[in-house]
This record gives structure tokens, C-alpha cells and sequence, in this order.
């Protein structure tokens, strides 16, 4: 065994020009998480250079109330995924803030004075309510009277194009997700449609007299499923974990399970969710399949992908 094993090295500043160079280094010295993202990118380079992969870029809507929004832009602005797979936050958070802005917080303010003033706090950003609830009401009520005229059955993913094509005259539309999306044409599935105000609004407009106006989720699964099965490859970038990221995976299963795959978690595995479970449990339900290239990162997705992102373009 002795002879196999592979020497721990430093990590050398003067030798870092990109970071590229960086995530090398880490892989090599050893260093916990580190090691583990310098794995990553290597299999992330693979995979967004792999013409016959099928990508899937997976993520829960609070990043996309962060910064970490742009990064995720720029991955479907570049075409760099095939499809995405999210929550119905992320059309909440991404819409919103064409519109308003949100706000640096604290994870210690007083909650309760918040609630007085009428802001609401994501950790540490600030939300006030006219620049969520109040604002995707004025905007996407006649949005969705306009689709509602032309199509009463609809999918999330065309939905999200719909959405996307609306937003052709605002100002900030190149800073929106949903708006590459429809402009690369990317699906967009979102799972749960009606968790989260986006939804909520959907409600709203069907509530009022338009009882005929269907999202149609199994649409989205057929879409789904024919993406997957007309794959040769598959891989995942997965930032975080929930409905999404099960999603994910519980489709590729049905299809020899994913090539490549990446997750980043802070969930404990020990619960036994699902958010907590590494990928090589995965494997086990052939979700992920016995010959992959997989890592499971344990850190949090705002400071770890803008470190992936970047080594590996």
C-alpha cells in the first residue's frame, strides 16, 4: 500500500496566476474541502466539455436573493447547462429584483422589529415587502392575463419562457435568469410551482375567474424524461439540496443514472435527509451510477461556487 500513496503538497502562492492554478494546488495538498474542490472542478471541466452530456444545473431560490444570482446567470447566459431544476423561489428572487432592490442585513437584527416595518429577512438580506409581494403582484398580473390568452395549459418551462420573453424591454433583463433562459431557450422545471410568491400570484389570477388557466406539471415531466432518455452522458452541478436536487437525480435513474456529478451541501448526513445525504448514497438507488465521476462538497454554495465557477471556464 505504502507504495501507492500519493505525498501531501504545500500550497505556493507565488505560483498561482489563475484560478485554475489555485484549484490544482488545492486538489493536491491534501486540505480537507479543499482537496474536494479541486476535484470538482476537474470533473466539472469534463463534464461542460463533454458534447455528448447532457448538463443539469440544480439549485433552492436563496441563492438567487444573494449575489451568487449572477454567477448562476452567466452559467445560462454561456450556455454552459442544458436544463435547470429549482424552486419557485428562484422566479420570486430573480423577478423581483428587475424591479426592486434587496438589501444587506444581519443574522442578528431584531425579527420582530423587521415584521413591524414591514421587511422580511432572508439571513442576512433584507427584503422589504414592497420589493417582493407587493411589486411581482403590479408586474405579473398582466403578464399572466397575456399568456392566459394564448395558452391555458401550460408547462413550468414554458411558463418560464413566457415570463422571459416579457421581460424583453426592461432595463436589468441581462441580469435576469429567467430571461437568458428563454433567450437560449434552457428549460427551466420548477417542481413545486405554487412555493413561493411567483406561485402564490398564479393562484391569485386563477381565483379570479380564470378557473380554466392549468399549470401543467406532467408536461414538464415529459419534457424531462425525453431530455434524459435521448442523452447519451448526463452530469449535474447540484448547490444544495431539497426538491431540486432530488429532482435531479431521482429522473436520472431511470437512465443508468448520472456520469458526472457535484454537490454542495451544509446538511449533516446524519438526519437522513435528503439535502444531508452525499452522493455515494445515490448510488445506491442508481441514481447516480457506479462507474461516475462524483463529488459531494460540504460548505456553503456562496463562497464555494464562485471559486468553481471561475477555475473552470
Amino acid at each position: 500500500m505504502k507504495d501507492n500513496l500519493k505525498p501531501i503538497k504545500d500550497i505556493r502562492l507565488p505560483d498561482i496566476k489563475t484560478f485554475s492554478d489555485l484549484t490544482a494546488q488545492m486538489k493536491q495538498s491534501g486540505g480537507y474541502t479543499a482537496k474536494k474542490l479541486g476535484i470538482a472542478s476537474d470533473i466539472l471541466k469534463d463534464m461542460l466539455n463533454d458534447n455528448r452530456c447532457f448538463r443539469i444545473l440544480s439549485f433552492p431560490a436563496s441563492l438567487i436573493a444573494t449575489g451568487t444570482r449572477g454567477i448562476i446567470k452567466d452559467l445560462i447566459k454561456h450556455k454552459k447547462f442544458d436544463a435547470v431544476i429549482t424552486t419557485c423561489g428562484t422566479l420570486d428572487h430573480d423577478l423581483a429584483r428587475i424591479w426592486k432592490n434587496y438589501y444587506h442585513g444581519s443574522f442578528l437584527l431584531d425579527d420582530n422589529k423587521l415584521h413591524q416595518d414591514g421587511i422580511n429577512r432572508e439571513g442576512s438580506i433584507l427584503i422589504p415587502n414592497e420589493c417582493y409581494g407587493e411589486v411581482l403582484e403590479e408586474h405579473m398580473q398582466p403578464i399572466l392575463k397575456k399568456i392566459y390568452s394564448t395558452n391555458k395549459d401550460i408547462s413550468t418551462y414554458e411558463l418560464v419562457w413566457e415570463f422571459g420573453e416579457a421581460l424583453e424591454n426592461e432595463k436589468l433583463k441581462e441580469d435576469s435568469i429567467v430571461y437568458w433562459a428563454w433567450k437560449n431557450k434552457i428549460p427551466v422545471f420548477i417542481p413545486g410551482p405554487t412555493d413561493g410568491a411567483f406561485g402564490s400570484q398564479i393562484w391569485l389570477f386563477w381565483q379570479n375567474n380564470h378557473k380554466d388557466f392549468n399549470i401543467n406539471i406532467l408536461k414538464d415531466e415529459e419534457k424531462l424524461s425525453e431530455l434524459i432518455f435521448e442523452s447519451e452522458r448526463r452530469g449535474a452541478l447540484m448547490l444544495g439540496g431539497g426538491i431540486s436536487k432530488h429532482h435531479t437525480i431521482w429522473w436520472n435513474q431511470f437512465k443508468d443514472g448520472l456520469d458526472y456529478a457535484i454537490y454542495i451541501t451544509t446538511a449533516p448526513e446524519w438526519d437522513g435527509s435528503l439535502s444531508g445525504a452525499p452522493l455515494r448514497e445515490a448510488v445506491s438507488w442508481g441514481k447516480i451510477s457506479e462507474e461516475a465521476r462524483y463529488v459531494t462538497i460540504e460548505g456553503d454554495v456562496t463562497v464555494i461556487l464562485p471559486l468553481l465557477a471561475l477555475s473552470s471556464f
